[in-house]
């Protein structure tokens, strides 16, 4: 797979779940914030919670599909970016703050977005 296909298809994917979480009634904060450590694909807020959101899109579930994709070592690459995201934007740190998957398995009009709150901890 190309890079510029990849590319393409985590902007889909992005968009789609801004679309899902929107509608939900998250509020937008910040995109793609990239550290030295990692990246969170969306930051978003719920309330006063910090949603710190992976996005997954695959189009085939052989390997186990979008949500088994984020392992431990992914895991960790986003808290290190959390991390460094409330070290640099201090007015984050009084909210609660959560890691949520957004899964998106299939493609086209065979798509299924789950959201899973709360997908792993600290």
């Amino acid at each position: 797979m190309d890079k510029r296909y990849r590319k393409d298809a985590g902007d889909l994917g992005e968009q789609l779940a801004l679309a899902h979480l929107q509608t939900a009634g998250l509020k937008l904060l910040l995109r793609n914030y990239r550290c030295t450590g990692g990246e969170i694909d969306l930051v978003m807020s719920e309330g006063r919670t910090l949603v710190l959101v992976e996005v997954r899109l695959r189009s085939d579930r052989s390997f186990g599909g979008a949500a088994a994709s984020v392992d431990a070592h992914k895991q960790q690459r986003l808290i290190r970016a959390a991390q460094h995201l409330l070290q640099t934007h201090p007015q984050y740190r009084q909210l609660r703050a959560r890691f949520d998957l957004v899964a998106i398995d299939g493609s086209d009009a065979a798509r299924q977005v789950d959201w899973i709150k709360d997908a792993f901890r600290l």
